[in-house]
C-alpha cells in the first residue's frame, strides 16, 4: 500500500511523491494501490497527475483505496479524478485552477487557461496590478511552457493550481516528464552540472539554452515578481530542489529522481503593492 500523508508545497512532499515514482516507475502490468490522507495541496494534482501517468502508459492500473473526505471533494471540484473515471463536483467557492493534461502542441490553449483560470478569475481580482503587468506575468509562465514544449522531450504537460483563501496564498504548479534541467543544459553546453546547479543556472536572467532565440527571461521575472510579491518559486528538477522566497534561495537534493521538471509559484494576496510598468506610469500620478 502507498500512503501520501499531509501532502503540501515543501521539499519533504516533493520527496514523498519522488519516493512513490521510484518504487513503480520500472512496474508492468501491475496494480498500483494509492491513499492520501489529511491533507493534499489541490495543486500538487499537476505532479500526482504526471506521476500516475507514467505508471499508466506502463500498462498499470491505479487503485485509490481511500481518500480523505475533503480531499476527494476538492479533488473532484479541479478535475483531477474526472481523469480516473470519477463524476466531477462543483465548485461553488471558486477557488480552484483546474487540473489540465496538454500535449506540447497546445500552447495557444495554455496560454489562454493561465489568462482566464489563474489571472483573470483569481490574481487581477486580488492584487493591484496594471494591464501591463498582467501581460508579462503571462508571457513569462507562457516561456516556461515553451521550454518544455521545444526542450525537454516530454509527451505531455500537467498543470493545475489552488487559491487557499484562509492562507491568503495562490499556488500554481506546471510540471513535465521530459529530459530535466540537468540533461538539457549539460547536452548544450557540453557541462557537467548536477540538477540543483542547472536549476540555479536557469533561473538567472536571460540565460537559455534556445540557439539562435531570445529567451531565458521567463523565470527571471517572475523570481522578480515573487520577491516583491513576498510569495515563493519552487523548481523540482532530476534530484534538485530550488526554492526562492523571503528567507532567499535554498538548493537541495532529493534521494531519488523525478524524470522531468516541476515549477511552483505561490502569489501572496495579502499584498497591496501597486504593480505596473514603468512605462505605465503617469508623470501626472507622481507629481
Amino acid at each position: 500500500m502507498n500512503r501520501l500523508i499531509n501532502i503540501n508545497n515543501t521539499f519533504e512532499s516533493f520527496q514523498s511523491l519522488i519516493q512513490l515514482y521510484e518504487i513503480h516507475k520500472n512496474k508492468f502490468f501491475g496494480d498500483i494501490h494509492l491513499e492520501i490522507q489529511n491533507f493534499f495541496a489541490a495543486n500538487m494534482s499537476a505532479v500526482l497527475g504526471a506521476v500516475l501517468d507514467t505508471f499508466t502508459a506502463n500498462l498499470n492500473k491505479i487503485h485509490f483505496d481511500f481518500l480523505s473526505p475533503k480531499i476527494e471533494t476538492i479533488l473532484l471540484k479541479n478535475d483531477f479524478l474526472t481523469y480516473f473515471g470519477k463524476q466531477r463536483a462543483v465548485d461553488v467557492n471558486n477557488t480552484t485552477i483546474k487540473f489540465q493534461k496538454l500535449k506540447p502542441t497546445d500552447g495557444k490553449y495554455f496560454k489562454n487557461y493561465v489568462i482566464e483560470e489563474l489571472i483573470e478569475r483569481h490574481i487581477a481580482d486580488l492584487l493591484q496590478m496594471s494591464k501591463g503587468i498582467k501581460e508579462k506575468i503571462v508571457e513569462a509562465i507562457y516561456e516556461i511552457f515553451v521550454n518544455a514544449q521545444i526542450h525537454s522531450e516530454t509527451k505531455f504537460i500537467y498543470t493545475c493550481g489552488q487559491f487557499f483563501p484562509n492562507k491568503k496564498k495562490i499556488e500554481f504548479t506546471i510540471v513535465d516528464t521530459g529530459i530535466g534541467f540537468r540533461e538539457k543544459i549539460n547536452r548544450r553546453f557540453g557541462s557537467n552540472l548536477r540538477a540543483k546547479q542547472a536549476i540555479k543556472w536557469a533561473v538567472e536572467e536571460k540565460k537559455t539554452t534556445k540557439e539562435g532565440i531570445s529567451g531565458g527571461l521567463g523565470l527571471a521575472i517572475l523570481r522578480e515578481f515573487v520577491n516583491v510579491n513576498k510569495g515563493k518559486m519552487q523548481i523540482v528538477s532530476n534530484n534538485g530542489f530550488y526554492q526562492f522566497d523571503s528567507d532567499g534561495e535554498t538548493l537541495n537534493e532529493f534521494q531519488g529522481e523525478f524524470q522531468g521538471t516541476i515549477v511552483n509559484l505561490e502569489f501572496r494576496t495579502d499584498d497591496n503593492n501597486n504593480y505596473s510598468l514603468e512605462s505605465e506610469i503617469d508623470i501626472n500620478d507622481i507629481f
